[in-house]
Parts: C-alpha cells; sequence; structure tokens
C-alpha cells in the first residue's frame, strides 16, 4: 500500500473485536514464521523483475522467457543474500509463478533422498542442489496417469554393457505432462517398468539424462517438447509441461535408484533392507504441502472477495443515501463466510498434517508400520477433499466479485485457472477418495476381531455406541458444543462405512462390489475426511493461543466450518439417522446467527493472512479499497488501447459502415 494513500477500508477494520497482528502469528504457525514470510513477501514485491500485472497480456513465448527470467533472477538473489532454505521456499512461494523450479525442488529432489541410496544422493543431490543440473519427474504417461502400475516404458538390464536401455514402446507411453520437461530439464527421474532377464519387477524410478550441458540439445534417442497451452491466460502456460519418447537410450546401471530394490551387476535383482514403506513417507510429505497449497490459494480469493464485498454498493440507498455494502446481504454472507472459515480450517489441518509426517518418519525409521496405512489413507483423503473445495471456492468468490470478478486484473480467473490442476495431479480426487474407501472398509471389517482401529479412525473402535447413539440436541445453542458436532460427524461416518461394508458383502466378487458401489464408497471416505477436518480444527482452538479475542474469533470460525458441512450434507445426516430433521434445522438457524458475528471481523480475518498487494494481484482486493479509479487506470494499459483507431479498421469497419462490403474482398 502506498503511504498516505486513503484507506477506504479503514472503517471496516475498526470494527475488528480481536488483536490482528495475533492472528497473523496464529495464520503463519509461529512468530519466527511470519516474520519470516513478511520480509520475503517485501523482497518480492519491491522488486520490478517479479512484475506480474502484465502477464494475462503476454504471448506464449514472451510468457515462458519471462518466467526463466524471474526463476533465473530469484536464484541470484537467493545466492546473493545467502539465503537459508526456508528463506528461499518463501521467495519461490512469493514469486509466485508457476516454473520448472516448482518440479525441481519439490519432486526432483525429494525422489532423489527418498530412492536414492546414500551413494546417490552424494553424487547427484550437491548438482541439484546449486541448479549445475535441472530435473523434473516423468511419470504420467500420454495413457496413464493414476493407474502407475499401468505405465509402458520400460527399463530393461543389459549385463553385458552393465546398462539399462530405458524405452518407450508405444505411442501412449510416451510420458505426457511433465512440469519442467519441455524446454528446460537437463534430467529426469523417469519411472518405467524394471525388466531383468526377462522378468519383470515392477515400477522404478530411473535418473536419465536428457540434454546436453554444454549446448541444451537433446541427447541421442531422446524425443522432448511442450505439450501446448493450457486453460486461461497466463496461469499455468508460465510452465513448459513436457512429452518425451525414449528410443534404446542407455543409462549406466547406477542411475536406478536403488534405495529400495537394487540390480547387481550379475543381473541379480535383491530387495533391500531397506522397506519399501518408506516411499510412502514421500507421498505423505508431498500431499501435507498441497494441503497447505491449498489454505493458500483459498485464503487468497477469499481476501479479494472479501475486502471486494466491503467496497462494492449496491441497491437499498433510501433517500439518494450510500447504497448498501455487498458484504451485508445475507445471500452475499451465506455463500462467503463459510469459504473464509473454510481457509482456517485446512491451515490448520495441514498444520496437523506437518507433525503426522514427522510422526511417521520417525517411526519409519524405527521400523514401525503399524500406523502407516491410516496416515497414507489420510493424506489421499484430505489432499482430495481440501483441492475439491478450494477449486470450487475460488469460482464461487469469483461470482461473489459480480462482473468484476470476470476481469483478469480481478487476479481470480488466473489463480483458478493456476489452481485447478490440483485436483488432478499427485493422484486424482476420485481415485484418492476409492483408496481412503477400501481402508474404511477394512477398517470396519476388522471391527469385531480385535483389531483397535488408530489415528483418525480411532471413533471406529466406539462403533457399538456410535451405530445406536442419537443426538441430544434441544436448541441452536447445543450446536456451539465441539463434542456434540463430532458425535454427529462421527455417527454419520461411521454409518456409511458399516453401510458400504454391508452392501460389499451381498456381492460374491468383492471387486465387481467395489465397482458398483464405487459412487456410495466415495461419499463414505469424503465423510470421513471432513470428520478429520472438524476434528482437527476443534483440536487447535484446545491449545494456548495468546491474543486478544484470537480464540474466540477462531471458535466462531470452526463452528461455521462444521455447521456449513453440516448443513450441505444434509442429506448424509439425516439418511443415517446421526441427527433428526428438527436438529438439523437447529444448526442451520445457529449457522445464519454466527454469520452476523463474522460481520464485523470479516476484513481484519482476511487482514490476517498478511498478503502483499503485489503477491494478491488483483484490483478488487486491494488493501487500500481503492478499486474503481484503478480498474479505469489499468483498462487504458490494454494493448488494444495502443491505438485511438484499431488496426483492422480499413480493411473492416470502414467498408461495413460504407455499405462497401459487399465489393470489399474478406
Amino acid at each position: 500500500m502506498e503511504v498516505g494513500a486513503p484507506d477506504y477500508l479503514a472503517g471496516e477494520r475498526q470494527t475488528a473485536e480481536f488483536d490482528v497482528e495475533s492472528m497473523k502469528v496464529t495464520w503463519a504457525g509461529s512468530r519466527h514464521a511470519l516474520e519470516v514470510s513478511d520480509r520475503m513477501a517485501r523482497l518480492v514485491a519491491s522488486d520490478p523483475v517479479f512484475r506480474k500485472d502484465n502477464r494475462v497480456m503476454l504471448s506464449r513465448k514472451e510468457l515462458f522467457k519471462n518466467t526463466l527470467r524471474k526463476a533465473a533472477h530469484a536464484w541470484k538473489r537467493i545466492v546473493e543474500l545467502r539465503l537459508t532454505e526456508e528463506e528461499a521456499s518463501r521467495v519461490r512461494f512469493f514469486v509466485d509463478e508457476p516454473a520448472f523450479t516448482d518440479l525441481h525442488w519439490g519432486m526432483f529432489v525429494p525422489a532423489i533422498k527418498g530412492q536414492g541410496t546414500e551413494e546417490q544422493q552424494q553424487k547427484w543431490l550437491p548438482l541439484a542442489y546449486k541448479m549445475q543440473i535441472i530435473g523434473c519427474y516423468a511419470q504420467t504417461e500420454l495413457g496413464h496417469g493414476s493407474n502407475v502400475q499401468g505405465l509402458e516404458t520400460t527399463a530393461t538390464f543389459d549385463p553385458k554393457t552393465d546398462e539399462f536401455i530405458i524405452h518407450s514402446p508405444t505411442l501412449t507411453s510416451s510420458k505426457w505432462w511433465p512440469g519442467g520437461l519441455g524446454k528446460v530439464s537437463t534430467h529426469a527421474v523417469a519411472y518405467a517398468r524394471l525388466i531383468v532377464d526377462g522378468q519383470e519387477h515392477g515400477v522404478h524410478g530411473f535418473i536419465v539424462q536428457l540434454r546436453s550441458l554444454d549446448d541444451h540439445m537433446p541427447l541421442p534417442g531422446i524425443t522432448v517438447g511442450d505439450i501446448g497451452m493450457k486453460f486461461g491466460s497466463g496461469a499455468y502456460n508460465s510452465m513448459d509441461n513436457g512429452v518425451l519418447r525414449f528410443d534404446n537410450v542407455r543409462i549406466p546401471r547406477d542411475q536406478m535408484l536403488m534405495r529400495v530394490l537394487q540390480v547387481t551387476r550379475e543381473g541379480k535383482v535383491i530387495q533391500s533392507d531397506v522397506p519399501r514403506q518408506l516411499i510412502y513417507g514421500t507421498m505423505v510429505f508431498v500431499r501435507q504441502t498441497i494441503v497447505a497449497d491449498a489454505s493458500c490459494a483459498l485464503s487468497r480469493a477469499v481476501c479479494i472477495a472479501t475486502r471486494y464485498s466491503a467496497v462494492r454498493r449496491q441497491f437499498g440507498s433510501q433517500n439518494g443515501g450510500p447504497e448498501t455494502q455487498v458484504i451485508d446481504y445475507k445471500t452475499q454472507q451465506s455463500r462467503l463466510f463459510p469459504l473464509l472459515a473454510s481457509a482456517y480450517a485446512f491451515r490448520f489441518v495441514s498444520e496437523w498434517l506437518k507433525s503426522l509426517y514427522t510422526d511417521v518418519t520417525e517411526k519409519l525409521q524405527r521400523g514401525e508400520f503399524s500406523t502407516l496405512p491410516e496416515a497414507h489413507a489420510c493424506t489421499a483423503g484430505l489432499k482430495s477433499i481440501t483441492t475439491s473445495a478450494t477449486a470450487d471456492a475460488i469460482e464461487e468468490c469469483r461470482k461473489l466479485c459480480g462482473g468484476h470478478g470476470y476481469l483478469a486484473n480481478s487476479g481470480l480467473p488466473e489463480l483458478f485457472a493456476v489452481y485447478v490442476p490440483a485436483c488432478t495431479y499427485e493422484g486424482d480426487n476420485t481415485v484418492l477418495l476409492l483408496q481412503v474407501a477400501r481402508f474404511l472398509v477394512k477398517t470396519v471389517s476388522q471391527l469385531g476381531s480385535g483389531k483397535v482401529p488408530v489415528g483418525t479412525t480411532a471413533y471406529m473402535g466406539r462403533a457399538r455406541h456410535l451405530i445406536q447413539c442419537k443426538s441430544n440436541v434441544q436448541s441452536a445453542e447445543d450446536w456451539l458444543n465441539p463434542q456434540v458436532v463430532v458425535e454427529a460427524f462421527e455417527a454419520r461416518s461411521l454409518r456409511m462405512s458399516v453401510a458400504c461394508a454391508e452392501n460389499l458383502a451381498k456381492f460374491p466378487n468383492p471387486e465387481e462390489g467395489f465397482a458398483q458401489l464405487a459412487a456410495d464408497l466415495v461419499e463414505a471416505a469424503a465423510a470421513h475426511c471432513q470428520l478429520i477436518v472438524v476434528t482437527k480444527f476443534f483440536e487447535k482452538l484446545q491449545q494456548d493461543i495468546p491474543g486478544k479475542g484470537v480464540k474466540k474469533q477462531l471458535q466462531i470460525l470452526s463452528s461455521v466450518y462444521a455447521l456449513y458441512i453440516l448443513h450441505k450434507h444434509l442429506g448424509d445426516f439425516l439418511s443415517t439417522g446421526s441427527i433428526t430433521p428438527k436438529q438439523g434445522a437447529l444448526a442451520n438457524d445457529q449457522l445464519r446467527s454466527l454469520y452476523s458475528k463474522i460481520r464485523p471481523n470479516a476484513v481484519a480475518l482476511v487482514d490476517a493472512f498478511n498478503y502483499t498487494d503485489h503477491y494478491l494481484s488483483s484490483v478488487l482486493g486491494r488493501y487500500d479499497g481503492n478499486v474503481y479509479p484503478t480498474l479505469y487506470e489499468e483498462a487504458w494499459k490494454d494493448p488494444l488501447n495502443d491505438s485511438v483507431v484499431p488496426d483492422g479498421y480499413q480493411e473492416y469497419i470502414r467498408p461495413l459502415l460504407k455499405q462497401q462490403i459487399r465489393n470489399a474482398r474478406l
């Protein structure tokens, strides 16, 4: 915000009933995290190289070159300022441009860390850390994404030369979609079916060099390029998603990632003493970051929509007085405030996932694997429901901003286009929910055997109680009690899982049953995951949360999130008999009355995200609320306005106006 500029939202900020600075710390996770984030956000915002207001006007080639410039400049600043790894990752976050670096740091490096032996890590990681090589993650193929076991690329061991031959046997085996692959990466961790002595040994990762380190030309046997424009302007088109084909490419044997499975010089396949489950640790980590990203993207959209809803006025003026702020309409509140609550809910569940990852890693290192299936199911499910909800919510925020939300400079169309692929990558959301459902059905089927459910499924251990219990809600206020809410969510989730298990048991062939009941299974899985989010939000509130009024606001938001989900899925709660129709109506009454409690705090609650105007890149979401003059100024910057009379006037408009079109050559 410019110094001395008027703050059109000052009145909104004065009505806050809590300490915004303390809420910023709670949102960031700690004072240290807030301080680092704030410093890095300002560093990026004050650097003209990182401007992005013109991104949607650039051609694909200009956009891509500009992205390369930003990535190189970010790296230069990181090196010059000797930034820590934590600071560097915040810089990349605030540069806010999908780029090859996302895959290099987010997938290539972790894959080598997670799946490479000590020697392999010592060889490749120093090169990757200094960016002397640039890597991507080549798993998905033209014909297979979610079904990793169905990948067609082969890696055949040649004992004569001590090499693997990497080959794409079909068109559909072409690697397709990996970010950073199209134009930039020098190396890939490529996934292929391991074939030794005619025997298949599953899909494994191989480090393959793609391009020369001298002139960047593809190496012999490598066909590589970009797959073309994607949804939206700007947005994800700054990324060089690629296509890659191998024509019998030979790599040394020691470039197969061999932490879990080794192939010896003699061609023996040996399972190492490192358990396969370690790979899941990496998956838990990646999905935890995706849930954290969901809270960022959602909070960003909500920040824009909340500020603009307070600036925009429509209807309701009496005797020529000011019109009503859009945020005061109950319809606007009932659509917007649950999304604000969801942003906080996803933030806290991602915080909890971070601690779960640490816990899982420690257990894996001790050789304890019993909690792993539950941790794996829980991260898969949370990735699915948070990314789906966030994608829908960004689009809802665009609608909440009326016509102006459709302008590129509202920041919402591009944010939507950038975010939407999260519903597909790292596991298609429906496929992931089906995995969760398998785990839930298995857990239910073992209840009688004395096997105690763990972690997020522990509530299933109280199956007898939850199958029979009736909610004792009698007034709307009863729904403010977290225990009452959690029990209703547990009953709904358990009863849906049990119903699925019972229906599956009627099929002579379980797989046939699973296919037929897939739609119900997905709903049961989603119910279980929503229960986790609700529970973790309530658990957060049991901690010590400093700052005047901060905890009270979070309590209101936690109730809004839970009752919004209950309202949205009321059919589930009623059909499973977890609550009565009357109790459902009371929950809705309570939800509506909570909106008026959020109203005076709404702008301050989005201020707590601490986003710079540069990061939001939205005329509608400006901190100072000075929307209309800025929209007007921005309009004149469009390339179409470079000339008053448009290019094409003489050829097409003038003949039309002069009625000479019949004779004009089109």
